[in-house]
């Protein structure tokens, strides 16, 4: 399709950012079939254009939407799918699918990693649906999702290895909020996303234990420096600008702001919560969680030094105290 043209949008998820992404689509005048499995949700999305669990002050024009829990009917007709669920719950939202996707565009909106697999998205999407890589693509960038659903300026990226698919995909989210700048580092990109989730649960937990801004400064200088050690020696590539949006914007909003969830879910660590009360907590998925494990086992595989991810890991996967693991953490940064 020319990128122009009016697209036809499928969105899997109903969370708050798949909410926000189908404000964004229909303030743009796309139709959006959406994927709603929570009946509840979906009930209200027919009848009051508002999603009753996430952002529910936020209107939804009815015309522009079709909710439904059939993702075969969802995806069938469809030009562009954009997957905007936890990482956690794919496989889940996946598994009733029958119809093919290897002639669509396949967004990845998912800032997080497939449990127990260890593949991103776009890997994952590539390896088990068949969809060439030139038909993928990430969106991506500083984005919270209750800003975006009030149309607050926000600077995303668009990755993709195709340009065209870069250009539809850009032209189908841009407006006068919605700013889209275009990369060729797919994975990159999506590694950057992933990796922001576990150093704001680095900082969460700083926060939780007390330390001030002065502190907290050097310790999300050191994970911009662990994060660019990593992509540049696990996804290399030979122009990259870790201070762009995509990677350095990124991981400051995901670190220094309250609607974060993944410095939520660290603060509650910071402040002596057990991981399993601080997860049950939660009303939203920290994908951080999931994101510490597979972080850790690439780094090790490539004796890459990740002191601060490995002290997550540690936290999380291994009883050690927050409060213990960041003394030792503060002897070493520097």
């Amino acid at each position: 399709m020319e990128s122009n043209q009016r697209a036809k949008c499928a969105v899997l998820g109903y969370g708050s950012w798949a909410t926000a992404i189908v404000k964004t689509l229909t303030y743009n005048r796309h139709h959006v079939e959406w994927l709603v499995l929570n009946d509840d949700i979906r009930q209200s999305l027919e009848c009051r254009g508002r999603n009753s669990k996430y952002l529910p002050w936020c209107d939804i024009p009815r015309e522009y939407t079709t909710p439904s829990n059939d993702i075969n009917s969802v995806v069938r007709d469809a030009d562009i799918v954009i997957l905007a669920m936890p990482s956690a719950f794919m496989k889940k939202f996946l598994e009733p699918l029958t119809e093919s996707l290897n002639d669509k565009i396949v967004v990845s909106a998912v800032k997080g990693i497939i449990p127990g697999d260890y593949l991103t998205i776009i890997e994952h999407m590539h390896r088990y649906y068949d969809v060439p890589m030139s038909n993928l693509c990430v969106v991506t960038g500083p984005s919270h999702a209750e800003e975006v659903a009030q149309g607050r300026l926000s600077y995303l990226t668009v990755a993709a290895e195709d340009e065209h698919t870069a250009e539809v995909v850009r032209s189908l989210l841009s407006n006068d909020y919605f700013r889209c700048a275009l990369s060729h580092d797919v994975l990159g990109v999506e590694a950057a996303a992933i990796m922001k989730n576990v150093y704001a649960l680095a900082v969460g937990m700083a926060v939780g234990l007390g330390h001030g801004d002065n502190f907290l400064a050097v310790l999300i200088a050191g994970c911009a420096s662990e994060m660019n050690r990593f992509l540049g020696e696990a996804v290399p590539i030979s122009h990259r600008d870790i201070n762009a949006a995509a990677y350095m914007g990124d991981l400051l909003v995901t670190c220094y702001s309250p609607l974060s969830r993944n410095r939520r879910l660290g603060t509650l660590l910071g402040k002596g919560c057990t991981v399993k009360s601080a997860l049950n907590e939660m009303t939203m998925i920290a994908e951080g969680y999931y994101a510490a494990e597979c972080i850790r086992r690439s780094s090790m595989r490539r004796n890459i030094d990740m002191p601060i991810a490995d002290m997550v890991w540690e936290v999380l996967y291994n009883n050690a105290s927050a409060r213990d693991s960041m003394r030792a953490l503060t002897k070493i940064l520097k």
